[in-house]
């Protein structure tokens, strides 16, 4: 299961840097719309990279991901372990917005599925995530950025 998006928030790519790289308790405040506290655990990290367990709230989805990010702009995460495939990667590039705040492509390739239940989720995945991941990501990233103005 592989799906590409992009989308635009008024955040600076400083801003968006920092809130996908952020693994203090911080990371709970900014992504609290999508990443469930009683899910999320973080295993280890270092200068560079981090290894946390994470999940949405109101499911029972739960992945384990090791995160790379290299300053400006680019951050990766290899899936380690999930309740539903057995690999996946993905990817972030980050980018000055044409009017302000940041670009952000995203790519996302979840795989190998777990029984009927993990090819329900990823198919599940394909089809809303294009839609419902930037509207989210948005959301979260432009709270950052404060009120329009």
């Amino acid at each position: 299961m592989r799906f590409r998006y992009s989308l635009t928030t008024r955040a600076t790519p400083e801003q968006v840097f920092t809130a996908f790289t952020d693994f203090s308790e911080r990371r709970l405040e900014v992504w609290r719309r999508t990443l469930d506290p009683a899910k999320y655990e973080l295993r280890e990290s270092g200068p560079g990279w981090a290894v946390a367990r994470e999940g949405s709230a109101g499911t029972r989805i739960w992945v384990l991901l090791r995160y790379e990010w290299q300053p400006p702009g680019t951050v990766r995460w290899t899936l380690l372990d999930s309740d539903h495939c057995d690999a996946g990667r993905g990817e972030i590039r980050i980018a000055p917005g044409p009017d302000g705040g940041s670009r952000l492509d995203a790519e996302i390739d979840h795989h190998h599925p777990r029984g009927a239940r993990g090819r329900a989720i990823l198919l599940a995945q394909r089809l809303i995530g294009p839609v419902a991941f930037p509207r989210l990501w948005r959301s979260a990233l432009d709270a950052l950025a404060g009120p329009p103005g």
